[in-house]
């Protein structure tokens, strides 16, 4: 009897372990701090390069005005708009074009994670979620050559909708077509994960590349080629 009771629970957990690695068909990245890094003392810097005192001034505001950021990231805010208004911050000392590049220029790919893609590639729909903005997507980052291995990227200012808000995550599920417990998602903040996971997503904070290939291999996604 013990003999079939150990074979019954080997059966079940092989059975766990092909569901498992069958259970998702879409993989979802978060972009800044997860596959980009990105660094905003390089904006400072180059304000300060400028004109001295700008720079802080800029950061300072930012901190303090964080809602100006948001709403430009949720499309509340034209590209034009959010300009006039830093642009006036800077106290005009500052082009256009010239703050778009100091402003943009602070990204920088996980090579790392940006490695394994190909291979995700082949057994998962790829999708990037994010909260970002339009200077960002034109100057900053659209030009890296791993984004040509995503399906789809959902940005919160084409959608109007911001994580942790649900409107960005019910764009992705529009998109890929599959049930929300087919979806896997990683983010550096834990308030995004969360909300993934009250709309039935699976989802594993990012610390670092190592404890991610660990959620991988946990839930049996094919990150590396045999």
């Amino acid at each position: 009897m013990e003999s079939e009771h150990l074979l019954k629970t080997k059966m079940e957990s092989v059975g766990e372990n092909r569901l498992m690695k069958s259970k998702y068909s879409v993989i979802v990245f978060d972009l800044g701090n997860v596959l980009l890094n990105f660094d905003y003392q390089r904006v400072i810097d180059g304000f300060e390069r400028v004109e001295s005192g700008i720079g802080f001034k800029f950061a300072d505001y930012y901190r303090q005005n964080y809602d100006v950021h948001r709403k430009f990231e949720r499309g509340d805010y034209s590209a034009k708009q959010f300009t006039e208004i830093m642009l006036r911050l800077l106290d005009d000392k500052v082009g256009e074009e010239q703050f778009y590049r100091i402003y943009s220029e602070i990204f920088t790919p996980n090579n790392e994670l940006v490695d394994v893609l190909p291979v995700l590639k082949e057994h998962y729909k790829l999708v990037i979620m994010s909260n970002t903005n339009s200077i960002h997507y034109q100057y900053g980052w659209k030009d890296f050559d791993f984004i040509k291995h995503f399906d789809k990227m959902i940005l919160s200012y084409q959608v109007g909708a911001v994580k942790p808000e649900n409107g960005i995550y019910r764009a992705v599920e529009t998109y890929t077509g599959a049930p929300p417990s087919e979806h896997f998602y990683t983010d550096d903040i834990l308030e995004y994960v969360s909300a993934a996971r009250r709309l039935g997503w699976d989802a594993a904070q990012f610390v670092d590349n190592p404890r991610l290939f660990s959620e991988f291999e946990k839930r049996g996604i094919i990150f590396r080629r045999e």
